[in-house]
Formats: structure tokens, C-alpha cells, sequence
């Protein structure tokens, strides 16, 4: 059919004449041509489709038979749209059918509910089945099917994540549920009871492998064990064994005055090992004293690897899980019998202790390698952190100790000279210094001159000088405390000095009337002055000097910033301001003498005197 579809070119028609020019007309012979060749053309193509409709036939009466049949079926289909739409229109039919709904709705959720009950149902039978073989388990014997079954009925039953609301059976399963845990939970403890044991006439620990219970016989022990991790009882079934052991091993262990040693013993059997002893017994060098703490320690390990081995199993986790049940007595074992107990008295032995710090911290770390205390948590370095707290609260202590002696001996100053050292005294030197030698006699460290200094100045330096010494022989924390404590011992000559003297003589006001006054109840020599200038000059050079004395034999992390030099320009102020005003004093007193000579009225008030000066 594709050729007779094609579109008929008059051209061709007429291919013996010149059509180029569209304006040119045709003539009559030209056009009955044509026409005669479009009916040639036509009756052609009539005759091709007649041909094809022909050898089709077959196919177009198959085509126009569907056709009929979709006509027939539209038909049909709107009839039955047509007798819904009119029975749903029709209100009695409507009503039915709502009826029909609702009640199709009705047991739909009924059927629902029922199979809701029956589901839940089959879930109630099937936990109380399975709370019946755990049961059933646990007195056969079988720990680790009984452990892994309350394990998971424990979240079935969401103990521990109960609700308001919820059917009472529920309480009811877990109160079974509870029953079997307890049960549980006091057989796996009879077991641990049995498994460890310190038998008192022979000090010795035994653990035994192979375990008999209420008739139940050859139970392995790491079975037992395997049981109370599944079961998370843990914790409680081996707290008795953690409190037998502390009680009787740990605290042998960690005795400073009477050491013992350890001897573990393993017996096997056919069937490898049936038991496991630890003895105690008396240390035959009593005479050597643990200074460092390595014997306990080493004996504590012992213990504990004992334990890890042949309670544990090395298992991290069990014995994780005993070392919180027993470290925090442990821990407070050795801090009263051992660490306490060698605390320095004073700096010089600080060094020693380091030796300590070192050994507790390797301890530690020890059990950190066998997991009995936590890697991370820094609660669990209760040992390390008080061994080294103690140099900080040592240094404290001491820093206290300095400034109060130095507080004490300030106050009870009384600012006296002795006799050996006024014209009343014994003979003196041509410098003007008694024969008799004195602490309160100095050698100025910037000078060739003498002097006579305070006795609480003179005990004052001899403490600054003590500590200094103390702090080449310390550590770092503790050589900054004591460092500090040499300076602020200084600071508190000129804190508590000049407030002392005027409280002393109960004279509060203007320096200047106080030293007058003084100097008449001296006789004309104003001791207390005198000191104080000494007092001050001396401090002022003797501060210039402990840095060139101790500063190369300070520890580097001093050396750094410790400094002295700042504060003796203070002191030398202080020294200057004394004796300058101790001249307009004398100053004063030579014209009151003069002008009494001369029997001139003098009128002594407040401003004539500060005019005066």
C-alpha cells in the first residue's frame, strides 16, 4: 500500500511538455491528458486496494469483531453504572449499606483484638516456659544456658523499664523473673563460697577447680564464672571471696612492721589443674626495713596475680570487676600501713621519698597491665596521687611552720641591747664592739663595717638561710613553696616590725613624738632606732647576697625566675628614713637644750616639731 500513498505528480503526468512557466496556460488536448491519466492512475489504485483488502480479509474482519465486542462490553458497563448509581441513590439501600460498613468495621477490630490477645497470650506462655526451663536449668546444672535465658528475659520483660498502666500479668512475670534471678544469683554465690576458701590453721588461700554444690557435682569453676558475667552478678558473687582475701592476704601483704612471703602451689590432674594454693608465711629477714615500699608492693602483686591466674582465668573483665570490689580498701591499706608512715619530716629526705613516688607509680601501673584498675580513670591512681600530694602538702606544711616561726620570733622581739654591747657593759673594742662575740654582732656583706642587729633580725636570717639551704635539696613543687616562704619571711619584718613598736609603747601618731619621747626614757640614746637602722641595712645587703650564695644550687626550674634583689631597695629606704629621722630628733633635742640654756619659753606642740624637722 505505501506506493498508491504516495503523492501523484501532475509533472510527471505531462512530462512532454514545458511546465517551467507556471503562467503558461494548458490547451484542451493537454488537459484531456491529464485527465485521462488521473482515471488510468485512479481505476490503478482501486485495484491495488481492492487486491489488499482482499488477501487482508481475514485480519480486518478479526479487527472490526473486536470492535464489536468493546461496543457490547461499554454498553454493558454502563448499564451496571446505571443500576448502582440508582440503587445508591435510593435511600433504604443506603442506610444498609452504612449498616453493612460499620458492622464489617466492627468485627474487623474485634478479629484484631483477638488476634492481639492470642499473640499476647502465645508470648506470656511462651516466657513462663522459658522462666520454667531456666529454672529447670539452673538446678541441672546447665549455668550457661540458665545465665543466657535470664539475661534475655530480663529485656523482654524490661525489668527496670516498667510503666503505669500495664496488665497486671506482667507484674507477675517479673516478679518470677525476679524469684529465678535470686535464686540464681545465692547458688552461683554458694559456689564461689566453696571455690574459695582460707583455711585459718595453715594461713592459706585454695581455690579449687572442680566444685560440688546441693548435689551438683564437677562443676567447672570458670563455668561458674562464665554464668555470673552472662548473668551481670558479678560483682555480687565474688564479693565475699574479694573480702576473705583483703582480710586475710592484703593486709598480711601490706604490713610494714611484719613482713611475710607468699608461696603458691598448683596441683594437677588427669584432667589438668584441680587446685590452686597461696600460703603465708613469715618473712625470715626481719631486719630488713622496706623503705621504698618495693617488698609491699611486690607482695601485693603477688596476690593479685595469683588471682588474675587462677580465680580470673585472665580474663580482663572479671578481673577488672574484682579489683573495683577490693582497690579502694587496698588502696587505703597501703596509704595507712606504708605511705603514711613515710612521710618526710623534713626536706633533706624528700629525695628519698621520690624514690617512692617512682616505685608506687610502676605499681600502678602493674595493675593497669593486668586491667585490675581502670587505664583511664584517673580515681583509680589513688596511691600515685597521694604519694605526690604529699610533697605538696609537706611543702605547705613547712612554708606554714617558716612563716609562723618567723611571725613568733618578730613579735617577741623586744628590740633590747645586751649590756656587752652599751658604754654600761663590759670592755669594748676600739670599733666600739664588745670583746664577748654575738649573733646579734654581723659583718655588713658590702661593707668592712659591723654592726649591732636585733636578735629577732639575727634568728630571722638564720631561718631565710635555713629554708634557702633546704631548697637546693628539695624538688621542684616543694623548692618553690620553700622559695616563696624565705621571701615572704623577710616581708613580714616589714610588716609586723614597725607596727609592733608603736602597739608596744602604746603611742599611735607622728614617728617624730615616739622617737622624742623614747629618747628621753633612753637617756638620751634611742636603742629601738638604732636596731631597726641595723636591722634594715643588714637585710638590704644580706638580700643581695642569697642569690650569688644559693642560686647555682637551686633546682633549674628556679633558677629560672627566682629573685631576691627587688626587695632590698625597700629595706634600704627604710634604713635611710630611720636614721634621717633619727638626726632631726637629735637635731631637735640640741636646740631644746640650747634654748633652755638661754631660758627661751618653748612652745612644744605637733606642727612646731614637724616645722622643726
Amino acid at each position: 500500500m505505501d506506493p498508491l500513498l504516495d503523492r501523484i505528480n501532475v509533472r510527471d503526468l505531462l512530462s512532454g511538455h514545458d511546465l517551467s512557466d507556471p503562467s503558461t496556460p494548458l490547451s484542451a488536448p493537454d488537459l484531456r491528458l491529464l485527465i485521462n491519466r488521473l482515471e488510468s492512475h485512479s481505476l490503478h489504485i482501486k485495484s491495488k486496494v481492492r487486491s489488499y483488502l482482499l488477501s487482508h480479509h481475514n485480519d480486518f474482519a478479526s479487527l472490526f469483531s473486536q470492535c464489536n465486542d468493546i461496543v457490547l462490553k461499554t454498553n454493558e458497563i454502563s448499564d451496571n453504572l446505571s443500576n448502582i448509581l440508582s440503587l445508591v441513590s435510593d435511600p433504604p439501600i443506603g442506610g444498609e449499606i452504612r449498616k453493612l460498613v460499620d458492622e464489617i468495621g466492627r468485627k474487623t477490630k474485634e478479629a484484631r483484638e483477638k488476634r492481639e490477645i492470642l499473640g499476647l497470650l502465645r508470648v506470656i506462655v511462651g516466657i513462663c516456659e522459658r522462666l520454667e526451663g531456666a529454672r529447670l536449668a539452673l538446678r541441672n546444672g546447665r549455668f550457661g544456658f540458665a545465665a543466657a535465658e535470664v539475661k534475655e528475659l530480663k529485656e523482654a520483660l524490661r525489668i527496670g523499664d516498667e510503666e503505669e498502666g500495664e496488665p497486671i500479668v506482667y507484674g507477675l512475670l517479673r516478679k518470677q523473673w525476679a524469684d529465678l534471678f535470686d535464686e540464681m544469683q545465692e547458688l552461683l554465690a554458694k559456689f564461689m563460697d566453696y571455690a574459695v576458701q582460707f583455711e585459718q590453721d595453715s594461713r592459706t588461700i585454695r581455690v579449687k577447680y572442680r566444685l560440688c554444690v546441693d548435689e551438683m557435682d564437677g562443676i567447672e569453676l570458670h563455668t561458674i564464672l562464665e554464668a555470673m558475667d552472662v548473668a551481670g552478678v558479678l560483682d555480687y558473687s565474688l564479693a565475699k571471696a574479694a573480702d576473705l582475701i583483703i582480710k586475710h592476704v592484703i593486709t598480711e601483704a601490706v604490713n610494714y612492721q611484719s613482713p611475710v612471703i607468699f608461696v603458691e602451689d598448683v596441683s594437677q590432674g588427669s584432667e589438668g589443674i584441680t587446685e590452686a594454693v597461696l600460703k603465708i608465711l613469715p618473712s625470715q629477714d626481719l631486719k630488713i626495713v622496706d623503705v621504698d615500699g618495693d617488698a609491699i608492693y611486690a607482695r601485693v602483686i603477688q596476690v593479685i596475680r595469683f588471682i588474675f591466674k587462677h580465680i580470673c582465668f585472665e580474663n580482663g573483665s572479671w578481673i577488672h570487676s574484682f579489683g573495683r570490689l577490693t582497690w579502694p580498701r587496698i588502696s587505703d591499706l597501703i596509704i595507712s600501713n606504708f605511705l603514711s608512715k613515710v612521710v618526710p619530716e623534713d626536706a633533706s629526705k624528700l629525695a628519698d621519698f621520690q624514690k617512692i613516688i617512682k616505685c608506687t607509680s610502676e605499681f600502678e601501673i602493674a595493675l593497669k597491665e593486668m586491667m585490675f584498675i581502670s587505664v583511664s580513670d584517673n580515681k583509680d591512681e589513688k596511691l600515685s596521687n597521694f604519694a605526690e600530694n604529699v610533697e605538696v602538702h609537706f611543702a605547705f606544711r613547712k612554708k606554714t611552720e617558716i612563716l609562723g616561726k618567723a611571725r613568733n620570733l618578730l613579735l617577741q622581739c623586744d628590740f633590747s641591747v645586751p649590756k656587752e654591747f652599751t658604754s654600761k657593759g663590759p670592755l669594748l673594742k676600739n670599733d666600739g664592739m664588745a670583746i664577748n662575740s654575738s649573733k646579734q654582732v654581723v659583718d655588713l656583706l658590702f661593707s668592712s663595717e659591723r654592726c649591732v642587729v636585733s636578735k629577732a633580725a639575727s634568728q630571722l636570717m638564720e631561718l631565710v638561710h635555713q629554708t634557702l639551704q633546704d631548697v637546693c635539696l628539695s624538688s621542684t613543687r616543694v623548692a618553690l613553696e620553700f622559695y616563696h616562704a624565705a621571701r615572704d619571711a623577710i616581708l613580714l619584718y616589714e610588716a609586723i616590725i614597725p607596727v609592733k613598736v608603736f602597739v608596744h609603747h602604746n603611742y599611735v601618731g607622728n614617728l617624730y613624738f615616739w622617737l622624742v619621747k623614747l629618747e628621753r626614757q633612753l637617756d638620751g640614746i634611742n636603742q629601738v632606732a638604732t636596731l631597726m637602722h641595723n636591722d634594715c641595712l643588714d637585710l638590704s645587703q644580706e638580700i643581695l647576697g642569697l642569690a650569688f650564695e644559693y642560686r647555682t644550687d637551686f633546682p633549674d626550674s628556679i633558677k629560672e625566675y627566682a629573685v631576691f634583689a627587688d626587695m632590698a631597695p625597700r629595706f634600704h629606704l627604710m634604713a635611710e628614713e630611720i636614721l634621717h629621722r633619727q638626726i632631726q630628733i637629735v637635731v631637735y633635742n640640741l636646740r631644746e637644750m640650747v634654748l633652755m640654756d638661754f631660758k627661751i619659753p618653748i612652745k612644744c606642740n605637733n606642727m612646731n616639731l614637724q616645722n622643726s624637722a
